[in-house]
């Protein structure tokens, strides 16, 4: 297992296999979470943006199928790997699933260990491919993991961290669509600043969903940080409409950014987990 917890959404209304799952690969060291609805599904995939999707086709409001073309047909989600597992056994239902976009189509009973395995290979292939955040177009996962795994042995770097908080609270009063717009205007404006400071080798890419990480030296960190300070937090009322921009600036759950600042040489952390341990409460 990776040292970075790949996280699993299970779409099962069998509430026994549902629990069975989530217990047995919480055990395995994934970070897990079920739903036993289809537009739950759809919901939970495009928030917490899972590593993987283990789905079932008979559910009581949306089949499997449907979720699964929704998921694909989504920027946010459309690369996110399905699994199915179902009781639907028919060579149509079988190839349906794999037009779908599906990695693979397990039928129940079904052997855990097998499942596992697949888990474990799709994971790995997805791994292999450099990922990139849908909205932002940033590195993210296994290629930031890289990055700042480079930083273990390197004598001079800085690792500023920028994260955007109540950006749900945003997404569920404004929309989907307005709060891409946040990631992807404050994606620009790391950029440019960046490109500004003149300095080569800095890196900018995705954390977490709502959190970017940026690499670069212990001298161009001071400059870097001021510029950004300032532009992005001056940003963030024009992201509410007009007439909502007095009410937001009382409002506790408001846009806000949160920024944390690590600075260190080659041996400080003896490995990825632990560095991001430590920039996790920056």
């Amino acid at each position: 297992m990776a040292e970075t917890k790949s996280k699993l959404l299970i779409i099962e209304d069998d509430l026994d296999i549902a629990e069975m799952l989530n217990a047995y690969f919480r055990v395995q060291g994934y970070d897990v979470f079920t739903v036993n609805w289809g537009e739950d599904g759809v919901r939970a995939c495009q928030t917490h943006r899972p590593d993987l999707v283990i789905l079932d086709i008979r559910l009581p409001d949306i089949d499997g199928f449907e979720v699964a073309r929704r998921l694909r047909a989504d920027r946010r989600t459309q690369d996110v790997p399905i699994i199915f597992l179902t009781e639907k056994r028919d060579r149509a239902d079988r190839l349906q699933g794999l037009e779908a976009g599906a990695e693979a189509y397990l039928t129940k009973p079904f052997d855990v260990q097998e499942l596992r395995l697949r888990v474990q290979n799709v994971l790995q292939r997805a791994r292999r491919i450099a990922p990139t955040n849908p909205i932002t177009g940033l590195p993210e996962g296994a290629a930031v993991d890289e990055r700042l795994t480079e930083c273990l042995h390197t004598e001079d770097w800085a690792i500023l961290v920028i994260g955007i908080e109540n950006l749900e609270t945003f997404r569920e009063a404004y929309g989907f669509v307005a709060s891409d717009d946040v990631l992807r205007a404050m994606s620009l404006m790391i950029q440019n600043a960046l490109r500004e400071v003149g300095e080569s080798g800095h890196f900018v890419g995705h954390l977490g969903p709502c959190a970017f990480v940026l690499i670069t030296s212990q001298s161009a960190l001071p400059a870097l940080e001021e510029r950004l300070r300032s532009r992005l937090e001056q940003s963030l009322e024009y992201f509410y409409p007009l007439k909502d921009r007095e009410q937001e600036r009382r409002n506790h759950r408001r846009l806000k950014l949160r920024f944390g600042v690590l600075q260190g040489g080659a041996g400080q952390y003896e490995t990825l987990e632990h560095l991001k341990r430590a920039l996790m409460p920056a």
